[in-house]
């Protein structure tokens, strides 16, 4: 890379923390008389946010039992696109996700598949949508081993008034980054996007009421110090 690991790296973060890449681009010139294009600056953050995702998807993670699982509408150039989310209630680690363009009962499937490779639940919560019962007997019910693998518990919020807060408050957070630049644009790359915010929740940014960042409260010390 003709840039140096710092403007690199440095853009990227700031990408992710909610600074667009033509914003990004400015700051750079401005600031450190840097030109680096805003194409190149997004070329960064899918680069380098897919590297890592292969990387840390190799960790091992201490989790808990109970993990927490919603969708959202996200916005791509007028298309609204469906980002699934899995978050363990213990570490606050954001487990599996996924993005697709369609709502069904096969992406349900993959999700929870994705949701589970890091460590096995008790049991995952989700809201009432049709799709996840019929998920999860596609994955855990068989007859040769007799019976549920995950239990799913479901809250059903029209009938107990009750939100799914732990999950929902983490969708947000990564909503309005979305939001902040506008929405994704290629199908391609925004998954690649989406890994670089997980990516963002689980290793970069304390957890606001924990206090601690997710993936030490998982058990993954990497050693980032301040510079994470």
């Amino acid at each position: 890379m003709r840039f140096n690991l710092k403007t690199i790296t440095m853009s990227i973060d700031m990408y992710l923390s909610n600074l667009s890449s033509r914003k990004m681009q400015n700051q750079l010139n401005r600031h450190f008389s840097i030109k680096a294009s805003h194409m190149t600056i997004l070329d960064w953050v899918r680069r380098y946010s897919l590297k890592v995702h292969k990387f840390v998807e190799k960790l091992g993670y201490n989790l808990g039992d109970n993990f927490y699982a919603d969708e959202t509408k996200i916005n791509r150039l007028g298309y609204r696109d469906n980002f699934w989310a899995c978050v363990d209630l213990e570490t606050r680690i954001i487990t599996g996700t996924h993005y697709s363009a369609t709502t069904n009962i096969k992406e349900a499937t993959v999700f929870i598949q994705k949701s589970i490779s890091k460590g096995k639940p008790k049991y995952i919560q989700t809201d009432s949508a049709q799709f996840y019962p019929k998920a999860f007997r596609k994955l855990f019910y068989s007859n040769k081993i007799g019976g549920l693998v995950v239990e799913h518990k479901i809250q059903n919020v029209r009938r107990t008034k009750i939100r799914n807060y732990r999950i929902e408050t983490v969708i947000m957070k990564i909503k309005d980054r979305v939001h902040d630049f506008r929405g994704l644009k290629a199908l391609w790359s925004a998954p690649i996007i989406m890994a670089g915010l997980t990516i963002q929740h689980n290793f970069i940014e304390p957890h606001c009421n924990k206090k601690e960042h997710p993936c030490n409260l998982a058990g993954v010390d990497l050693r980032l110090e301040e510079n994470r």
